[in-house]
């Protein structure tokens, strides 16, 4: 990574690890973009917590001329969870022809989400000779590592995954993406309602580029285009979850009530042609003082082969994930190219 410029599109909390962990693997952020008032125009020193650095943080208003002016070997997307809500920063690397890559998690598999959108850059991308892709951590834990012991299995029937997190660690937008803070009937009203529809309404949704995916309804996506699988159907169900004491959330800026939904548990089910079943859930929510990160899978058949990691440190894996899948992004076919077309994750180790 040596000497590859970076643009640091969303100077929130992800930002933190991504911009120090560039500028040690010897990288260079040439420029920074956010809309919050209270660091913009301030050094990217003061998000970092390193000496001045001369990078000063611009208003997204001037993202076009930031960008024009920079010339960034690629620019990392820190700022939403779904396709709809980072598309104008996708849509402007894409025409300006900057590669970039996003902690968008709708954005690691779109084509199964919102498939409009993701051609439209996906053509603007080819126009311009850049590539564009998601990763983060489901990259590695729910992604490379499943299909490495897929590979290591004679027979699968079904795959199994569940990993929880906590929403506190990426900010308001994901959080209330999760129900928390919701009342049972706020939640089923806004959240679970979605899902409580028909397989041609689904579809309908979806081509609208209106349908709000869960975590794992993409990975599912993902870990198919990997394997080779063909999808005969998809379906996904969001649970809320609660606590029976009251739970502080400085994200939230308030104190989430016992009773009241913590965040949400999502569950997709994914059938294929050659007679693999995905069942997968992701489980976000503001944690208590009992709760931790972890991250379960089973791939069943012969042999049937668990995985479990404890207390993974989430944040810092998707970071570290951005950053080292940067060559890989550079080196990709123009387009919107997923992960799963990028081979394996490497760590970036300077020779």
């Amino acid at each position: 990574m040596e000497n590859i410029k970076v643009v640091q599109y969303g100077c929130g909390k992800m930002s933190v690890y991504i911009m120090r962990y560039v500028m040690e693997n010897e990288g260079q952020i040439v420029g920074a973009i956010d809309i919050n008032p209270e660091i913009i125009g301030k050094d990217i020193s003061e998000v970092i917590g390193c000496e001045k650095t001369g990078t000063i943080i611009k208003n997204v208003e001037e993202a076009e001329q930031l960008l024009k002016e920079a010339k960034p070997d690629i620019c990392i997307i820190t700022t939403m969870s779904l396709m709809n809500d980072c598309k104008d920063a996708l849509l402007l690397c894409a025409k300006l022809g900057i590669n970039a890559i996003t902690t968008c998690e709708e954005a690691f598999y779109p084509f199964n989400s919102s498939p409009a959108l993701t051609e439209e850059i996906d053509r603007l991308a080819k126009e311009n000779n850049c590539t564009i892709t998601g990763s983060g951590y489901q990259d590695a834990f729910w992604g490379n590592l499943i299909t490495t012991i897929a590979g290591a299995s004679q027979k699968i029937t079904k795959i199994k995954g569940s990993s929880s997190y906590n929403v506190e660690d990426y900010g308001i937008a994901l959080a209330k993406a999760h129900g928390a803070g919701l009342t049972k009937e706020d939640f089923d009203k806004e959240v679970a309602a979605a899902d409580n529809i028909s397989e041609e309404e689904r579809t309908k949704l979806i081509n609208n580029g209106e349908f709000l995916p869960s975590y794992m309804w993409n990975v599912n996506g993902w870990l198919c285009d990997k394997l080779g699988l063909t999808v005969i159907s998809q379906t996904q169900k969001c649970i809320p979850t609660f606590h029976d004491k009251d739970i502080n959330s400085s994200t939230l800026n308030m104190v989430v009530k016992a009773g009241t939904c913590t965040g949400m548990k999502a569950i997709v089910t994914t059938t294929t042609k050659e007679g693999i079943t995905f069942e997968t859930e992701c489980i976000g929510k503001v944690y208590s003082e009992d709760d931790y990160d972890c991250n379960n899978w089973e791939v069943i058949g012969e042999p049937t082969t668990n995985l479990t990691i404890a207390r993974p440190q989430t944040v810092e894996l998707t970071c570290a994930t951005i950053v080292n899948r940067i060559p890989d992004v550079i080196k990709a076919k123009p387009g919107f190219v997923p992960t799963s077309q990028m081979g394996e994750l490497k760590k970036y180790i300077k020779r």
